[in-house]
């Protein structure tokens, strides 16, 4: 079985910021799509549904579905439709909310 994430880092030429998600130290590239640089990090569960546990992340990328809500600062956001920027503090919202 082949591992390999699908995604293709889009970083060349960005300089790397510090970004933690779920306490887990990442260096993304700055400026780049919020949603699209944690897949390519790997990231790929963003949140839980309320239903089922059931994990999600990214689907629409065009902010419609709300699949890859993150908490930033203690609000949700869709990661879709932010920037990376230093110093971001990513965690998964609490299971159920939107």
């Amino acid at each position: 079985m082949n591992n390999a994430l699908p995604f293709e880092d889009l970083g060349e030429g960005r300089s790397l910021v510090a970004v933690t998600f779920q306490g887990q130290d990442l260096r993304l590239p700055e400026g780049a799509n919020l949603a699209a640089a944690l897949l390519a990090a790997g990231i790929t569960t963003f949140r839980h549904t309320a239903e089922s546990g059931a994990p999600r992340g990214p689907f629409c990328m065009m902010g419609a579905c709300f699949d890859c809500l993150v908490e930033v600062d203690g609000i949700s956001r869709q990661a879709c439709m932010m920037e990376v920027s230093e110093g971001l503090n990513l965690n998964m919202p609490a299971v159920g909310e939107r």
